[in-house]
Order: C-alpha cells, then sequence, then structure tokens
C-alpha cells in the first residue's frame, strides 16, 4: 500500500495504477474471455431497473460484477467527497481501493461481454460521506459482505480459470476489509465477527448477500437461478 506522499512519486504511482488497470487488467481478461464466449447462459433484464445476474458460471460472474459495481461506486464517492478531517495517508488508501474496485468491476464487464446484467445505479442516500466514522462503517460492511460473498459461491464455480480469477479478487478484497477494519480500530484486522473459530472467513449465500446489496441500489439484482427473486 502506497505511502509516499512526496507529489513526484504520487505521479509515478499514479501512472503504475492507471498502466495497471488498461494494460494488465485487460491481460487478465484474455484468460477468461474466450472461455465465456462458448458459454450461452441466458441473463435476464427487466423492465423497472431490475437484473437478474443469469444462471451457471455467467450468473456467478455476473454476482460478483453486481458487487464490484457496487463497490466501485462507492469508493469513487468517498475519494471524490472526501470525508471531514481525513488525512493524506487515508486519502492514499481510498484511492488505492478505489482504483482496484475499478479494475475488477472492468474485468468482469469485458469478460462477460453481452452476458453482462447492465449498469447498477447505485443510492448512498443513507450514508454520511462527511463522517469518517460513517464512510469506514459502510466501507467495512461492503467489504466484509463482497469477501463473504465470493467465499459463499465459490464452490458453485464450475470452470477453473473462473475459480482462480476469483481466488485472486478476493484475496484483493480480503486485504481491502483487513485494512478498513485496522483504520477502525486498530489491530481488529482479523476479528471475530469475519473470522470463526477455525481460523476460517465466514462465508455467506447468494440470498444473504443480494437482499443487503440491494439496500444500496437502485437498481434491484435478483437471481431466480439460485433461488433468489427479490
Amino acid at each position: 500500500m502506497k505511502t509516499d506522499i512526496n507529489p513526484i512519486a504520487g505521479n509515478v504511482n499514479m501512472a503504475r495504477r492507471s498502466f495497471l488497470r488498461y494494460a494488465g487488467a485487460g491481460v487478465a481478461t484474455a484468460a477468461v474471455v474466450g472461455v465465456s464466449a462458448c458459454h450461452k447462459d441466458r441473463v435476464i433484464v427487466s423492465p423497472g431497473g431490475t437484473a437478474d445476474i443469469g444462471s451457471d458460471d455467467i450468473g456467478i460472474l455476473n454476482y460478483a460484477y453486481a458487487l464490484e459495481q457496487l463497490e466501485a461506486a462507492f469508493y469513487t464517492e468517498v475519494v471524490a467527497h472526501a470525508y471531514t478531517g481525513i488525512s493524506t495517508l487515508e486519502l492514499n488508501y481510498m484511492t488505492d481501493i478505489r482504483d482496484h474496485e475499478i479494475v475488477h468491476r472492468e474485468f468482469f464487464k469485458a469478460a462477460l461481454k453481452t452476458n453482462a446484467i447492465m449498469a447498477l445505479t447505485p443510492d448512498f442516500s443513507k450514508i454520511d460521506f462527511t463522517s469518517r466514522d460513517k464512510v469506514l462503517a459502510a466501507a467495512k460492511a461492503f467489504e466484509d459482505l463482497g469477501v463473504q460473498a465470493y467465499d459463499g459461491a465459490g464452490y458453485l464455480i464450475k470452470n477453473a480459470d473462473y475459480l482462480t480469477i476469483a481466488g485472486k479478487i478476493v484475496s484483493v478484497e480480503a486485504r481491502h476489509a483487513a485494512l478498513i477494519s485496522n483504520l477502525i480500530s486498530p489491530g481488529s484486522f482479523v476479528g471475530d465477527d469475519q473470522i470463526d473459530m477455525n481460523g476460517l472467513n465466514k462465508s455467506s449465500t447468494i440470498a444473504q448477500v443480494l437482499p443487503i446489496a440491494n439496500t444500496y441500489l437502485k437498481t434491484k439484482v435478483t437471481a431466480s437461478a439460485f433461488n433468489y427473486n427479490g
């Protein structure tokens, strides 16, 4: 995680992030696009601003895509309207996380191609972006939910390439979750609220995750093939 706040170093780091976003993510996408092109899983877009993720592996990718859209939108708002009293270091953290989430979002969008659900419209009206406590609490909720979602849906993925990519992304999301937790309460990065007695991260099902995610979405997401219809 970047801590150097020298203006020149900051420009170099931003350039590096931009390169990784548009070049590195593109290379990673190529490894999966060839497989996704072979799938014919149907994605349902319903009138009235709702979207069903579809079925099988395409459904799981769309599920991840929906969550990454939500996280990218949230951190974009955090960086654009930084909370009162934010330090340079914390703004750098939020900017790095935002950039990671944008890479994840764009990766899934490119990989899914025409199978992708629509661009979702967030609803952050319940979050006070001027308050550090409120922003970090929301960030913790989103990050913890995201990690639990990946862990809870991983076993449903049939394609080994998809599973590998999901494992790499959830590893980054877990790093985000640990950082945010530590910003709230130093030393809490492996809290009992996320880790069970066996030292394993807790997981949540699609039916448990989407109602929470939909609280922050104007465009509601359903998963009929996975027994969640909103």
